[in-house]
């Protein structure tokens, strides 16, 4: 041993397990929040480290030195002061007896020199807080003579009264050898008693300790199934999701290692929320059951979660709880009051070691564009999917780091704060939610797509329903599920902000449309994308026109150009001057690969296992759009159950029905199903609703639809208005919130020349989901199809009676029409058919 050299890799090694086993004991294995606690000076975890260094020091020096018997850990305290000549430090340091043969200066060489090099590798740790005595290494020899008399660090040895613990002890097999030879150190294990209570025990215990069952083999684990079981449930309740039906299924499905990784991926505690919860649970039944097609073309992207904790802890160390009783005023002042709780949340800071791990995220993923998104607790589940009453930020990631930073906890401030938005708070009082705690995680996930030329955007995305609500013809069929597709970022196919369109497409026909003629097809055709502009570091929406060009890869797989009055697919190379005909249509993809057939099969298996019918978001890649069968990739972004009217069958359409009696008719995309015992109609005639001059005289017809929904018998009524219900652009229709029509019966659109909008309906959209989970049916009437009918006399005839109900001006009753079916009529109410396999729609009047 005399002169022995100790490498600097020896001690590197040392600390770097010693940092692994105590990364397995606090954080499921996860390394990089390992070293994060020990960059912020947290001594737990140091004094952690120190522990498992004393095991690897104390096998290195029986190793090395033959006259070692064994080596003990000791803590210096008040008991032990009488023995010690120095100080304790309140710094960590590893503290151990030798019990040697005899004492040697070459032994107390060795340490010194062992110390000196550990002392380097510590230094690579970086800890905030650290000094030149932390991890000193001090080593006490002690000989038979001392142990056997309970003479000086001889007492630490055998007396059971003072705090040690033998870390190495001579064996018959312990030979020594080189310290490249030696085996790694056994990591610790855990058990959990009979009786315990698992909201005290650590998550990275538990999944510490569940992964200890699952290594034993499954034929002598079968009695400890049902612990495991119980593991796992409590795990999903305290990291993802506490709502039962979603439990139900989770369990049967999580492996510990999916636990485990989410463990990982986790910053700050609390569960990671329903929207996390369900793109997690859908990934693994896909991942677990799909055919070796779906598992080669599927994919989920690289997601981060914080924890539902943080967003109490951020309000609170910002002064911001005397806002959480915000759901329990009344409506007007939630309204008032929500611009206030924005700006004061995005000022807010936020803890400095979330801080720490948020810039270690954006340093692994580098400038990578992102998305901060909402998850709820109560978001995307089973008959409150809250779609789209949370906000979702794009963060370019284009700056500085600085500037990233800054933009990102913005973004998490800015979902913090739509916890608080009028229209969830007004859903969750609608749904008798109110009292619930809902604390909001965050979902942070890098955003999908590629670069193309300043811009980045995903070549696809879209929104699909297992099952399709509308049937626009009888072939198609409702289980083979329903899509609408755009190009870019996927906000225009789950939110209409505009005049746009996506393309709807029933899996089952891929290449039947609702009006597939050519003036159709252009109107109807996607007219702006969102992006990421990279160069301006923000997101854009631009006309297609002005980004698409004919270097776009995918170029012929979304779009077809207008020749001749005909679409046809582009067989060379587009020219610049063709470029104004392009139509976003998804031709070639819908017909040319598996894409429609894989969709339709992943929704089957995900409804078959979810036991719920249910609709999800993706985005599409083409890794190969040149080749002959271009391969296609599909991005899993969401998962909920879907929500969806109820499945009746209506009683036939009345053959002998007078023209007098039907109040309207349609057979455009209509759903399955039956209303009757409608008394009201509330009517906003489209000439005065339009005459209107300014977006306050129309908030005002917004203010009275709410008023008379809260005033009339649930579903005793039926809304029918021009244009787009709940468009936020006044000039394509009536907005009204989920709040305002949540009573009524039917949302009736007109559409038309006289009207001046499409017919395109709000399928797939949030403002449909609303529809489905309050049981209201959406009907569209395209006053200019001729096969429609349409009361005039009705409508222009029936009495108003709205100032019998309300008090309001007379320049709103010149809009808004009440009509009362018994007073029009004495003794008679509306009932409406809605026949799917028809394809028809009426409503009549009858006694």
């Amino acid at each position: 041993m005399v002169g022995i050299q100790i490498d600097q890799s020896l001690t590197d090694d040392m600390v770097e397990r010693a940092v692994a086993n105590c990364a397995d004991e606090h954080f499921a294995g996860d390394i990089r929040r390992m070293n994060q606690a020990l960059l912020q000076g947290e001594c737990e975890y140091c004094k952690c480290v120190v522990d498992f260094l004393a095991v690897e020091i104390s096998e290195y020096l029986g190793r090395i030195e033959e006259t070692v018997k064994a080596v003990y850990q000791y803590e210096p305290t008040d008991a032990t002061q009488i023995i010690q000549s120095e100080s304790s430090s309140k710094h960590t340091s590893i503290n151990l007896i030798a019990w040697v043969d005899r004492k040697s200066a070459a032994f107390s060489e060795l340490v010194d020199t062992l110390e000196s090099v550990l002392s380097a590798s510590q230094r690579k740790i970086g800890c905030v807080e650290a000094s030149t005595k932390c991890f000193t290494l001090d080593v006490k020899e002690v000989d038979d003579q001392e142990v056997n008399q309970g003479r000086g660090y001889g007492l630490l040895v055998k007396n059971a009264y003072v705090h040690s613990k033998p870390t190495w002890q001579r064996t018959k097999t312990s030979e020594p050898q080189s310290h490249e030879e030696a085996p790694p150190i056994p990591r610790v294990s855990f058990d959990i008693p009979d009786s315990f209570d698992p909201e005290l025990i650590p998550e990275s215990r538990l999944i510490e300790h569940a992964f200890s069952i699952e290594r034993i083999p499954p034929e002598h684990r079968t009695e400890m199934e049902p612990h495991l079981t119980e593991l796992k449930v409590i795990l999903i309740r305290r990291m993802i999701s506490d709502q039962l039906s979603y439990i139900s299924v989770a369990r049967q499905w999580f492996t510990i290692s999916d636990l485990a990784d989410i463990y990982q991926h986790r910053i700050g505690y609390g569960r990671i929320g329903g929207k996390s919860a369900g793109m997690l649970l859908a990934a693994r039944i896909l991942n677990e059951v799909a055919d070796d097609e779906i598992k080669a073309c599927l994919k989920t992207p690289e997601s981060y979660f914080l924890g539902s904790e943080l967003i109490y802890i951020f309000m609170s160390m910002n002064g911001l709880m005397y806002w959480n009783d915000q759901k329990y005023k009344p409506e007007d002042q939630i309204w008032e009051e929500y611009p206030i709780i924005q700006e004061e949340f995005q000022t807010g800071d936020f803890p400095p070691e979330i801080l720490a791990e948020l810039n270690q995220i954006l340093a692994e993923i580098g400038n990578r564009p992102l998305i901060v998104r909402s998850s709820s607790q109560l978001e995307d589940n089973f008959g409150t999917s809250f779609a789209g009453k949370y906000d979702s930020f794009f963060c370019p990631n284009q700056g500085t780091p600085e500037e990233n930073l800054a933009s990102l906890t913005n973004a998490i401030a800015c979902v913090y704060a739509s916890t608080l938005k009028p229209e969830a708070l007004l859903y969750r009082r609608s749904k008798g939610l109110q009292d619930y705690d809902e604390r909001m995680a965050v979902l942070i996930q890098v955003v999908e797509g590629e670069r193309f030329g300043r811009y980045y955007l995903p070549q696809a995305s879209g929104v699909a329903f297992s099952h399709n609500i509308y049937r626009w013809s009888p072939q198609i069929k409702p289980e083979a599920g329903f899509a609408r597709l755009v190009w870019g970022l996927g906000t225009p196919a789950v939110q209409r902000l505009g005049d746009d369109y996506p393309r709807l497409v029933a899996l089952s026909h891929p290449s039947l449309q609702p009006d597939d003629s050519i003036e159709a097809v252009r109107h109807y055709s996607q007219q702006q994308v969102d992006l990421i502009d990279l160069e301006a570091n923000a997101i854009d929406t631009l006309p297609i026109h002005q980004v698409l060009n004919s270097s776009y890869s995918a170029l012929k797989l979304i779009t077809q150009v207008e020749q001749d009055g005909f679409f046809v697919t582009p067989k060379m190379r587009v020219k610049t001057g063709e470029i104004p005909n392009l139509a976003i249509n998804f031709h070639e993809l819908l017909n040319r690969t598996d894409f429609p057939e894989l969709l339709s099969r992943i929704l089957d298996t995900l409804e078959e296992n979810y036991h719920s019918a249910l609709d999800m978001e993706f985005t599409v890649h083409f890794p190969e759009p040149q080749a002959p069968d271009p391969p296609v990739h599909i991005t899993l972004l969401q998962c909920r159950p879907q929500s969806y009217l109820e499945d009746i069958l209506p009683p036939r359409i009345p053959d002998d029905l007078l023209e007098e009696n039907i109040l309207f008719s349609t057979s455009f995309m209509v759903p399955r199903g039956y209303l009757t015992d409608i008394n009201y109609v509330l009517f906003i005639k489209p000439g005065s609703y339009f005459g209107m001059a300014t977006p306050t005289a129309r908030n005002l017809i917004s203010q009275t639809i709410a008023r008379l929904n809260n005033l009339l018998e649930e579903k005793s009524f039926i809304c029918i208005g021009p244009g787009r219900w709940g468009s936020t652009n006044l000039d394509l229709g009536v907005y009204v919130s989920y709040s305002d029509i949540h009573n009524t019966a039917a949302l009736i659109e007109l559409s038309g020349r006289e009207v001046g909008t499409g017919p395109e309906p709000s399928l797939g959209t949030h403002f449909f989901q609303d529809l489905m989970e309050a049981h209201i049916y959406p009907l569209a009437v395209p006053l200019d199809d001729e096969n429609t009918r349409f009361n005039r006399d009705f409508f222009s005839m029936a009495p108003n009676v709205i100032q019998d109900l309300l008090d309001i001006d007379d320049s709103v009753a010149e809009c808004v029409q009440v009509i009362d079916a018994k007073t029009f009529r004495p003794g008679y109410h509306i009932e409406i058919i809605m026949d799917d396999a028809q394809g028809q729609a009426i409503a009549f009047l009858t006694e």
